[in-house]
């Protein structure tokens, strides 16, 4: 089984689209958690509607680890809220996961809505960055895959980090299992924040994290102030 682990807040504009991406997968042996941080909007309304167990959540790191402790399933798929699925999503991904005998994975990425100048930036920036980088400095972002026995033995996400945990997480357990960029199958994600903060602004933000992390160490200060879900208004 997989347990798909959704951190959520405030996400009604996106929620409902995600969870109808993972119900048309012909794929049926998964469980979804959604851990909430508090949402004031249909956010939980949502997500009991469509069967999901819905926990405590709080920072996404927090939100992950709360999900992973209720999880039953013996493959961990932490998801953001703002993605989408593409069909045949699950086949696809396992099958892969299986052929290369991995114990933890990361996705390219597809930004949403669909134009040529975001998906040349992600292409170039993220996807080619990440692959080529696969074996030496592993990256995962917006959807991660692992297996519950490796997420336990490195006891989950750093909550005391602020941003850029997913990486820390993937770099922690390369150490521990098989870590591979699944190449069969992207993950469509929102270019809410990008569009927003400005695709220079957030790209230069996150170069600066990367040498925070590989010169000095994980981002545990507010110096990037980062906020969770405060994109909720741009689609």
């Amino acid at each position: 089984m997989i347990s798909i682990i959704i951190p959520t807040l405030n996400e009604e504009d996106y929620l409902p689209n995600l969870l109808e991406s993972i119900k048309s997968q012909d794929f049926l042996d998964y469980e979804i958690i959604v851990s909430d941080g508090g949402s004031t909007d249909k956010t939980l309304e949502i997500a009991k509607s469509y069967g999901c167990i819905v926990t405590k959540g709080g920072l996404p790191a927090r939100g992950r680890n709360n999900g992973a402790k209720i999880a039953k399933g013996e493959l961990l798929f932490f998801l953001d809220a703002d993605t989408i699925l593409p069909d045949d999503f699950f086949k696809k991904l396992l099958e892969e996961f299986e052929v290369k005998k991995l114990d933890i994975a990361s996705f390219c990425l597809t930004p949403l809505p669909i134009k040529k100048l975001s998906s040349l930036i992600t292409e170039i920036f993220y996807n080619k960055m990440i692959c080529v980088l696969e074996k030496k400095l592993p990256h995962g972002a917006v959807g991660i895959l692992v297996k519950k026995n490796i997420f336990d033995l490195l006891g989950g996400y750093d909550e005391k980090i602020k941003l850029a945990e997913d990486h820390d997480l993937i770099r922690r357990s390369a150490k521990q299992g098989r870590f591979g960029i699944i190449r069969s199958v992207k993950i469509l994600f929102s270019d809410r924040r990008f569009i927003k903060e400005g695709w220079l602004i957030m790209g230069f933000k996150f170069f600066l994290c990367e040498m925070h992390m590989i010169f000095i160490g994980p981002v545990k200060s507010d110096i990037f102030k980062y906020k969770f879900n405060h994109y909720k208004n741009k689609k």
